[in-house]
């Protein structure tokens, strides 16, 4: 199947009332752990890689394995670029085959986020390609993003209203308390469903995006430091929050730190266990399967996507 856009994938969800797990990938293992979940479980999905992963592997690399496989799958795939913060990272992952981007500008003042989203999207869509941005700017650190929790700010629904309007674009991201990173919450975990409801009176029928929404399995977390791995305080976002946020109109959940940290304690193991093994096919392969279960386990239980595609 080709790739499929922003824009198709998501007005199903919305339609749906289920939500898209977007998922980063870095390498061949994460993509084909993520894509061989999805066609098993008959969900939509959508992969996503940030300006860092760009920088590691190659943006032709990574979207020519994504079409590899996704070619010889039957369900929706939508390949988005997580972040971009240029109109030179957007062109390029357009220009590459993306079909989806991501233009972040959130850290600029409102007006500069305006014009620089504008002509993004201007020049996506003239190639079929749909665009996500931002409002708000979420807490932690993820790649080459990063806020600190004083310049964190909630994301207000009358501007967010009127920055869809006044940029044409096809999803929004916005901030309500999710955070980027393995350690979300110091506290007690809080979203602001308010500002939630508020945004989709304003945008009814338009799909919204959280980001930074790992819910940071414990098991996965357990597993990693009895192998070795320092992990103080790791907290996610409880699934039941996410679970309420896919029956409103939030409809692209992203999910990167719950995928690394599941790889790590997959492959601490595999080497802790097997110490004589040198042969990287088999390590990478105990992380693998430990993503597939984290993958499964949020398109049954928590986004609501199996079978949707079927």
């Amino acid at each position: 199947m080709e790739l499929v856009n922003g824009k198709e994938i998501m007005q199903k969800a919305l339609d749906g009332h289920y939500g898209i797990g977007a998922f980063n990938y870095v390498n061949i293992e994460t993509l084909k752990s993520i894509l061989d979940t999805a066609e098993e479980k008959g969900s939509p999905v959508i992969v996503q890689c940030s300006t860092g992963a760009i920088k590691y592997a190659g943006v032709d690399t990574l979207v020519a394995i994504c079409r590899s496989y996704a070619k010889n799958m039957t369900v929706p795939v939508c390949l988005n670029l997580d972040h971009g913060q240029t109109f030179e990272d957007c062109k390029k992952c357009i220009d590459a085959g993306f079909t989806n981007v991501m233009i972040d500008a959130s850290h600029l003042p409102y007006e500069e986020n305006i014009a620089l989203t504008r002509k993004v999207v201007e020049y996506a869509h003239e190639r079929g390609v749909t665009v996500e941005a931002e409002i708000g700017v979420l807490a932690g650190v993820e790649d080459e993003v990063s806020a600190s929790e004083d310049d964190a700010r909630y994301t207000d629904p009358k501007q967010a209203y009127d920055f869809v309007k006044a940029t044409g674009v096809d999803s929004l991201a916005i901030a309500i308390g999710t955070s980027h990173g393995t350690v979300k919450f110091k506290g007690e975990a809080k979203l602001r469903f308010d500002i939630l409801e508020q945004v989709e009176k304003l945008l009814p029928n338009f799909p919204i995006v959280l980001h930074g929404a790992s819910s940071i399995p414990q098991d996965m977390v357990k597993l990693a430091e009895e192998y070795g791995a320092v992990l103080k305080g790791a907290k996610g976002i409880p699934e039941t929050m996410l679970r309420e946020a896919c029956s409103h109109n939030v409809c692209k959940i992203n999910v990167d730190s719950d995928l690394r940290l599941s790889f790590t304690a997959g492959i601490r193991k595999h080497l802790t266990e097997n110490p004589d093994n040198v042969d990287m096919r088999k390590y990478n392969q105990a992380g693998m399967e430990l993503i597939k279960k984290v993958v499964a386990d949020k398109m049954d239980n928590v986004f609501g996507s199996t079978n949707m595609a079927r």
